[in-house]
């Protein structure tokens, strides 16, 4: 089965913890799927790490996001400033997120967010918002070896760790990927 790849802006919320960034990114560059981010989005995951966990060097995150940005050298969206005002979010702070994904002409937004970018709201710009999980679950529905493929990437990007297949289902679970993590089981031997 051939893919036509979704375009998805992803929120900064995924982008926060290490290992799901490692997951849906090297899903991106898999070409399960084309990722977007800006800059706003780089800086809130950046932000948000520096406070909640200081001991991790600035440089290290902003090495993270240049190697991102190196690795997907199409996903970062410029110019969507002028399509803010006319989103209408619960938190305008998440305006930003969705004129990305216009500008980007995005028909997703991955998030685990989902209360700050209302069904209804997004219909009307012709998006739809997914949780990591839902998103993953559903690809792995289509082309199960090209996710299992992409999961072993992921899984061999955690070279110094280590991590056997099965202990990689464990953190697919604590990722709260955990339809993904149901799917994945059968096929612990291929990671």
């Amino acid at each position: 089965m051939v893919l036509e790849p979704s375009v998805a802006v992803i929120d900064a919320c995924i982008l926060y913890p290490f290992h799901l960034r490692n997951i849906v990114v090297q899903a991106a560059v898999d070409r399960l799927f084309e990722a977007r981010w800006t800059d706003a989005i780089h800086d809130e995951w950046i932000r948000s790490l520096t406070v909640d966990l200081p001991a991790i060097p600035i440089e290290r995150l902003h090495a993270t996001r240049r190697l991102m940005n190196d690795a997907l050298p199409t996903a970062m969206v410029s110019g969507y400033e002028e399509h803010v005002p006319k989103v209408i979010l619960p938190d305008s702070k998440d305006r930003h997120v969705v004129a990305a994904a216009i500008n980007a002409k995005a028909s997703l937004i991955l998030t685990w967010n989902l209360r700050h970018f209302p069904e209804h709201e997004l219909e009307k710009l012709g998006l739809r918002g997914m949780t990591p999980d839902e998103f993953l679950s559903g690809l792995f529905d289509k082309v199960p070896d090209l996710v299992v493929g992409s999961l072993a990437n992921a899984r061999q990007n955690l070279s110094k760790s280590r991590v056997s297949g099965s202990d990689f289902i464990g953190i697919l679970e604590n990722q709260k990927l955990i339809q993904l993590a149901k799917r994945i089981e059968r096929h612990v031997s291929d990671l």
